[in-house]
């Protein structure tokens, strides 16, 4: 049984220059942080904060969603690439009609596994749609209709869908 003048801990073993310096940096981090967190506040009835200045502006704009569709150009069953006039037919047959106020088209890079367990890498397209979030049950078929379309047009096993709420000011 150790007296009141041992200590129960192990002794501490020097840290080597690596692990102070470690330390160091990740002490600076959480500091860096710590500063440039922004605090959360209770808003009041008259949009003053408690301790009594104007709270945040609200976020601009009506709700949204945001729908991104990633095409893939590469064909499954080989033959040629899905070209940029091809794509951009299928743009203007497939999607203008369905989405006439309007879209966004970015060229990528992706990679994915296919069905067959493959990594796959290819050139391909993001397309980007907003519509309100009131339509949204609405809209789902049409972009499902576009989904479809392109698979069947162009044998792809699959056409990745993301859909995220946001606001929208235009």
């Amino acid at each position: 049984m150790p007296t009141p003048t041992q200590s129960l801990r192990r002794p501490v073993k020097p840290r080597s220059v690596r692990q102070r310096t470690l330390l160091a940096v990740a002490g600076a981090a959480v500091a860096v942080l710590a500063v440039g967190a922004p605090a959360a506040q209770a808003t009041l009835e008259d949009g003053r904060s408690a301790s009594g200045t104007p709270a945040a502006v609200a976020a601009r704009g009506d709700a949204y969603i945001e729908t991104r569709l990633l095409f893939g150009t590469q064909r499954p069953e080989g033959g040629p690439d899905v070209t940029d006039a091809q794509f951009m037919a299928f743009i203007d047959r497939s999607v203008t009609p369905e989405f006439p106020e309007g879209l966004t088209v970015q060229e990528g890079r992706g990679q994915w596994r296919d069905s067959n367990g493959v990594i796959e890498r290819e050139r391909s397209y993001e397309l980007i749609l907003l519509y309100p979030a009131a339509e949204a049950r609405a809209r789902d078929a049409r972009i499902e209709r576009i989904r479809d379309a392109y698979m069947q047009a162009y044998g792809q096993e699959s056409v990745a869908r993301l859909d995220e709420p946001t606001r929208v000011d235009f």
